[in-house]
């Protein structure tokens, strides 16, 4: 099997996400055109796809939603309770651990861990714990996916903790784009840039039109 890219699987979940509307409308097969039309991309790109993961459907059948749905689930890891920590309990780890949609997707925040000893609590649902402790609970829950929220200067060290526990994959709102290596892929998501991207964009587009 080729090994998909980012991008790839970015689509993947587009199409879960179509599947799952249409399933609400009592559709019992889909074709590639109609999830195409969901993910902006062609039918051939659908069909390319789904055929790096072996999915396979008829010319005239199309796909039968259920088995696409749990064939997708299972690729994007939604067969099963991810769960992950939060390393920075501030106004963006705050929001996140409030966020309904993970519980919706399959995801749950484990624990939150802060510098901040005003902010800790075990005995919430969301224990928020002291960074000294974030080592060993990642090891004792198996933990591979990790958020960081933490101020530019901090969240290279709080990286290689999460590393040297174990976690393989990073989401990073850290204003600082960190380097993923062999044994961890980090996504870096900085809102400043990317509202910037937006703001020369519209206002290109309004030169553009005087």
């Amino acid at each position: 099997m080729n090994i998909p890219n980012r991008t790839c699987i970015m689509r993947l979940s587009r199409y879960r996400n179509a599947i799952i509307r249409l399933k609400a409308l009592n559709f019992v097969r889909v074709f590639s055109d109609n999830l195409a039309d969901a993910a902006s991309v062609t039918a051939a790109q659908v069909r390319k796809d789904f055929s790096v993961f072996g999915i396979a459907g008829h010319r005239r059948g199309g796909y039968q939603v259920d088995d696409l749905l749990s064939q997708l689930n299972k690729i994007l890891g939604k067969d099963q309770i991810q769960e992950i920590v939060l390393v920075g309990v501030g106004n963006i780890g705050k929001a996140l651990l409030h966020y309904p949609g993970f519980e919706k997707s399959g995801i749950r925040i484990a624990a939150g861990f802060d510098v901040d000893p005003t902010k800790y609590s075990t005995h919430e649902s969301i224990p928020i714990l002291p960074p000294e402790k974030m080592h060993d609970y990642i090891l004792a829950k198996n933990i591979k996916i990790g958020i960081i929220a933490v101020p530019d200067y901090a969240a290279q060290q709080v990286l290689e903790l999460m590393k040297s526990a174990g976690i393989k994959g990073v989401l990073n709102f850290a204003p600082i784009c960190l380097r993923e290596s062999a044994d961890c892929v980090i996504n870096n998501i900085n809102l400043v840039t990317e509202l910037e991207n937006i703001i020369y964009f519209v206002k290109a587009g309004e030169s553009a039109q005087g």
